[in-house]
């Protein structure tokens, strides 16, 4: 008689996610896209490279492009944390915005990831617009969030493209330190809350007069 249980049934669908191997997967390609260059990288090199069946590539990323999209995005999200960015003293949140940019493109090899084409091109564009802007207008809140934080992605595209895209010397001779303190009262401009006129604030109403405010912060 045989005792044994069962072996489990193969469930149907997709199969669950697996962070450790999807990490292997972004970790492989990584290398190999710095080592060859997007064109020169091929989903059955990586899938050898992180010990995987090439399949599991398509399944997690669908295609090469969303796999490069997917190193780009991890090296993005671990150089600029929004949250702890955006958590620390509302003060000194224009010196953490410069140095999470500078952080990240002072990175040699992200700026090598940087070069490969309108896929890098696409994905910053992303980063900056569905992450960094939208996380910073629901951090802002208020009338003109919106504004505000187009302001700030404004400046801080700005120091991306005459630093490290399309350098212009003097930007590009600037330590990151001298960056930080020559960008800091644009940022801090860009994020301060429009004045309004004065029938805006006469429609505000006086019920919202002395109430405390976050730096930064307007109320709705």
């Amino acid at each position: 008689m045989n005792n044994a249980a069962p072996a489990p049934g193969r469930s149907r669908g997709r199969p669950r996610g697996n962070p450790p191997t999807r990490e292997s997967i972004v970790s492989a390609a990584r290398a190999l896209f710095l080592e060859r260059g997007y064109r020169g990288t091929t989903l059955r090199a990586v899938a050898g490279a992180a010990g995987v069946d090439p399949a599991l590539i398509a399944y997690h990323f669908g295609s090469k492009k969303g796999l490069f999209a997917d190193v780009m995005q991890v090296q993005c999200a671990n150089a600029l944390a929004v949250d702890e960015v955006l958590g620390g003293d509302p003060a000194t949140l224009p010196d953490r915005l410069i140095d999470a940019v500078t952080g990240l493109w002072e990175d040699a090899d992200f700026r090598r990831l940087t070069l490969q084409g309108d896929e890098a091109a696409e994905v910053l564009r992303e980063y900056l617009e569905h992450e960094l802007l939208a996380r910073l207008v629901e951090f802002l809140g208020g009338r003109d969030a919106t504004a505000r934080a187009t302001a700030v992605v404004t400046v801080l595209g700005g120091l991306i493209y005459t630093r490290y895209l399309n350098p212009l010397p003097t930007p590009a001779a600037l330590t990151p330190a001298e960056a930080r303190r020559v960008l800091t009262p644009a940022l801090r401009a860009a994020l301060a809350p429009r004045p309004r006129t004065a029938a805006a604030a006469a429609v505000a109403g006086a019920g919202r007069r002395g109430s405390p405010g976050r730096a930064y912060r307007t109320g709705p």
